[in-house]
């Protein structure tokens, strides 16, 4: 190599390792600059239209031009409305639907923070915001009673821009605050949305557009103020849009209506803004709307568009669901095109599960599908009908996204966990759904299920985020302080708001109390000991133990739990809760066992239970086959979807909707049992591989723990043949059946020490192939 060439690499070294030092140096600040933003204090003010505002259902539309001098290193905007809001920055669209629905706690807001770095130019820019004022209670939605919007642009960490009277603001003309019935029913915040193209303002958004004769905006009070109050930062990302898509159904265009209402098909259940396209007369009305449109027994959201006369396009801002679009369309109108526009969480669908018996395929992926489906703002039961935060839809839907999703999906149970203890009365009573405008009764079941073993603790085990526990653990003691025992040493009974246990026939009541508050003592207990409070650790494990001893002395009769004042058939959901609370010693598990072949009570949502009984109790073969008994019309249906009921409608419960998140129960079961992978330390520090097939001869698993992807591959034939990934910082203990008495490991024979029922082998980081014979 010639000096000049040496010269050129030695500087091109050089060079590299300055500018990779600069960026990373950049990156720090950027990164430090963010933190900084959000302790600044709000100078922006909370501004809106100076004319009245609609009641309900009212959009503003709002504007502002500014001058920067020259371009910024790091810019960042932050940004509250009441209720939802759309933004345009120089004429681009830089957020579909933003804003969370309010409450954070019972009085705060949430505000977004963008990072605009980049997307501003020398010289004048535009920013328009379109704000969607619900103004309406919701069970998923707190209204503040006053429509407006607080924003604040940031360089580096010095203010640049903030809402004031200086703001151009307006209602949008085109939206119509009112509509005909029917209207969506009362627990959703939202109104139908009617756009009218005859009264809009073409290119508002846009820079050039002529705003001299907007009015300013009316300043109505200081960021944090009332009645918008704290603001608290998004605690989760921002939609995921796929963009406009056709629909499955081939359509020729242009062609002409004759009046018909168009059926158009979505790949399956999902959260759709619909588009058209079309060559209209002044005034017609076009209703868009799903056939989920009266989903669970109540009407939901439509859209309605109003055309102008000539070529025109539009999509309905307000997301709704269901698998088929419906456009009602007038006699003479030209349609050009219709598409649909999918949002939602913005997280992948990193799991999986396959077998050799394609029924439980269809039932995990119909679980995902449902599981997805019901996740936004925030977890809900469902998507159409109530969109509300229901915490025993949540334990089971967290539950299913530890296995089926990436990782960004903990940000939303996290978010409901401190929504729910944020919201807790002055009495220290939980209840939910929460945020919530016009719903505050306790469902005493669901929330010591909420605290227990399989809502925050499995929160935690599954990603050890302690600091999340250590905000909410005196929260979950004061609840727990409102709950007595009796003489017996059993549970007193608070019938709270709503005394629910579950839908269908025969719920012995005393029995799902008690169970449900063992696994609530199980995680107050463990979070106890995890946060270093010794006392309180020990006492409620004395508690347990004794609590254990009356459980059984009142409610086992020798053949199966029950209370005494429980006068219908045995209720199997009780049965299993007993088993996976470990109230239920083996001792009980045969009797148990011959209940949960005859009884089947539960619903859908208990049945998950019930079926993780028979694996806990190593009866894998039956839990495989009342899974498919029990879920197979729903599983067999043409719907991408699982129902809120054992049927749909009258055969339903609770209006009988057809998704609903707390159906799938069997994805986590089918991930952690038959696959069988679940976490044995908080984060998955450590982790166990002991499938129970039952019939299955095949299984392939990928799930997406917090360490990684882990990977099983099961193949059951002359041998056993076990292959698994195991991901970086982590341990695996991989189960083999006892009766094997040779293992391969990556074809090199292994020493082991035989034990009962399993073999057990410790592995760390890397590929592994079992084979046992």
């Amino acid at each position: 190599m010639t000096p000049p060439v040496k010269r050129f690499f030695l500087f091109l070294l050089v060079f590299c390792s300055i500018n990779c030092q600069n960026k990373l140096e950049g990156a720090k600040y950027l990164i430090a600059q963010k933190e900084r933003i959000v302790d600044i204090p709000w100078e922006g003010h909370w501004i809106t239209v100076a004319d009245s505002v609609p009641e309900k259902n009212a959009w503003i539309a709002f504007r502002k031009q500014f001058k920067l001098e020259r371009h910024s290193d790091q810019a960042t905007f932050r940004i509250a409305v009441d209720s939802k809001y759309w933004l345009f920055l120089n004429g681009r669209p830089i957020v579909f639907e933003g804003g969370l629905k309010r409450g954070p706690t019972p009085e705060g807001t949430y505000y977004d923070e963008l990072d605009l770095t980049g997307k501003l130019k020398k010289g004048t820019n535009t920013i328009a915001v379109l704000v969607w004022y619900f103004g309406k209670e919701g069970m998923s939605h707190k209204s503040s009673g006053a429509a407006g919007m607080v924003a604040e642009l940031f360089s580096g960490n010095a203010l640049g821009l903030k809402t004031d009277k200086s703001w151009k603001a307006r209602l949008h003309p085109a939206f119509s605050p009112v509509s005909a019935a029917p209207h969506p029913n009362w627990r959703l915040p939202e109104s139908n949305i009617v756009f009218d193209a005859q009264q809009d303002m073409p290119g508002w958004e846009l820079p050039e557009f002529d705003d001299t004769l907007w009015p300013y905006a009316k300043v109505l009070a200081k960021g944090g103020d009332a009645p918008w109050n704290a603001l608290t930062k998004r605690p989760i990302p921002f939609w995921k849009d796929y963009g406009l898509k056709t629909y499955g159904n081939p359509m020729v265009f242009p062609f002409e209506s004759t009046g018909d209402t168009l059926a158009c098909k979505l790949p399956y259940n999902a959260q759709v803004t619909p588009y058209l396209k079309v060559d209209a007369p002044g005034g017609q009305r076009i209703t868009m709307l799903t056939d989920h449109y009266k989903g669970g027994s109540a009407y939901n959201m439509r859209a309605e568009y109003i055309t102008k006369a000539g070529v025109q396009q539009y999509e309905s801002p307000g997301w709704i669901n269901g698998e088929v679009m419906y456009y009602v369309i007038p006699k003479g109108v030209t349609v050009m095109d219709l598409q649909y526009r999918e949002t939602g969480y913005a997280t992948e669908f990193e799991g999986f599960f396959e077998c050799d018996d394609p029924f439980y395929d269809r039932l995990w992926q119909k679980s995902l599908r449902t599981l997805y489906v019901t996740m936004r703002d925030n977890y809900m039961d469902c998507p159409d009908r109530e969109r509300a935060q229901w915490w025993g839809d949540v334990v089971l839907e967290s539950g299913e996204a530890f296995y089926a999703l990436d990782r960004e999906a903990d940000k939303l149970m996290k978010k409901g966990i401190l929504e729910l203890t944020a919201w807790q009365a002055p009495d220290s009573t939980l209840f939910a759904p929460v945020p919530a405008g016009n719903w505050n009764k306790e469902l005493p079941t669901q929330m010591l299920s909420s605290i227990g073993t399989y809502g925050f603790w499995n929160y935690y085990w599954q990603t050890g985020d302690r600091t999340t526990m250590q905000k909410v653990y005196g929260a979950m003691g004061n609840y727990m302080a409102k709950w007595r025992l009796n003489e017996a040493g059993t549970l007193h009974l608070r019938k709270g708001g709503w005394t629910w246990g579950d839908w269908g026939e025969n719920r012995d009541m005393p029995l799902l109390f008690n169970t449900q508050y063992y696994m609530a003592l199980d995680s107050y207990g463990r979070i106890a000991r995890l946060l270093g409070e010794k006392s309180v650790a020990d006492s409620i494990e004395n508690t347990m133990y004794q609590f254990k001893k009356d459980f059984n002395q009142s409610f086992w009769t020798g053949r199966a739990y029950r209370s005494k004042t429980h006068k219908g058939k045995t209720d199997d959901r009780s049965q299993a809760l007993a088993v996976v609370s470990n109230l239920a010693d083996t001792s009980t598990y045969e009797h148990i066992y011959k209940i949960l072949q005859q009884e089947k009570h539960a619903s859908p949502y208990m049945e998950k239970y019930i079926l993780e009984a028979l694996f806990q109790m190593d009866r894998p073969e039956f839990a495989l086959q009342r899974m498919k008994e029990r879920f197979g019309p729903m599983v067999n249906a043409n719907t991408s979807t699982l129902w809120e009921g054992w049927g749909i409608g009258a055969e339903g419960y609770g209006g009988g909707t057809t998704n609903h998140a707390w159906s799938g129960g069997g994805l986590t079961l089918l991930s952690q049992y038959v696959a069988g992978v679940s976490p044995t330390s908080p984060g998955y520090d450590t982790f166990k591989v002991k499938p129970q097939l039952g019939p299955l001869k095949k299984v392939h698993a990928i799930v997406p723990s917090i360490k990684g992807p882990i990977t099983v591959d099961i193949e059951l034939s002359d041998t056993y043949q076990i292959k698994i990934t195991v991901p970086k910082n982590t341990t695996a203990t991989v189960c083999i059946p006892h009766r094997y008495g040779t293992i391969l490991e990556n074809g090199t024979k292994i020493s082991f020490r035989p034990s009962v029922p399993y073999h057990e082998i410790e592995v760390v980081t890397g590929t592994y192939l079992f084979t046992a014979y």
